[in-house]
């Protein structure tokens, strides 16, 4: 399985988690189309068909890259 580049990982898994904490109505994250969008790209991305496992499996894939060298 191929597995996306760690900074688009990162950048999903954060844009994600802030459009998720980001909801003043208090609604789940999945009411927003963008939140909806942004699961689904997590999903594919990670093979995985539920957003909290691919949540997990995105954590634990970047866990694993080095830190890229401070430029």
């Amino acid at each position: 399985m191929l597995k996306p580049h760690p900074a688009v990982l990162r950048r999903l898994v954060d844009a994600y988690e802030t459009e998720a904490a980001g909801d003043p109505a208090g609604r789940p994250a999945e009411a927003s189309p963008r939140a909806r969008d942004l699961a689904y790209t997590l999903c594919v991305s990670t093979g995985t068909r539920d957003v909290r496992a691919a949540l997990h499996a995105a954590r634990a894939w970047l866990a694993a890259v080095p830190a890229a060298p401070a430029a």
